[in-house]
């Protein structure tokens, strides 16, 4: 009588935990698809676009124009950082969450000034070609 009850509990415990499973798979099957639809990766190379915040949302959130041309008037966004980040102090009865996606949308705004004009520098090297600086040992 007793094995019998062993094997029950068995048995249904299996079931359990093989539709846990089954189901954990299909959750992240379906995570990959759409992340491979969305063009992101899990990988959290960039933390940006893992955290979700894109350039866009970011000009929105500090109210400046995207950077054009890889450009942005940084003194504005410095500006419009700093007030924001400021008037929104726990300590004076604002938002930590509020504070946190002001900093992220300033950190997006100078990694795009910054990959736009590492390009731009690319792009005149491959332009005038590399030179090397020769030493010669005397």
């Amino acid at each position: 009588m007793a094995h019998r009850i062993i094997t029950q509990v068995f048995v249904t415990g299996a079931r359990v935990f093989g539709r846990a499973f089954a189901e954990a798979y299909r959750h992240a099957s379906a995570t990959q698809k759409y992340q491979a639809a969305m063009g992101t990766s899990g990988t959290g190379a960039n933390t940006f676009t893992s955290s979700g915040l894109t350039l866009d949302e970011a000009c929105k959130i500090l109210n400046v124009g995207p950077p054009k041309g890889g450009e942005a008037n940084m003194e504005q966004v410095m500006e419009r950082f700093k007030r924001l980040y400021d008037l929104n102090d726990p300590k004076k009865g604002g938002s930590f969450y509020l504070q946190s996606k002001i900093l992220r949308a300033r950190e997006r705004i100078e990694l795009e000034v910054k990959e736009a004009s590492e390009a731009k520098a690319r792009e005149e090297e491959l332009r005038e070609g590399w030179k090397p600086k020769v030493y010669k040992d005397r």
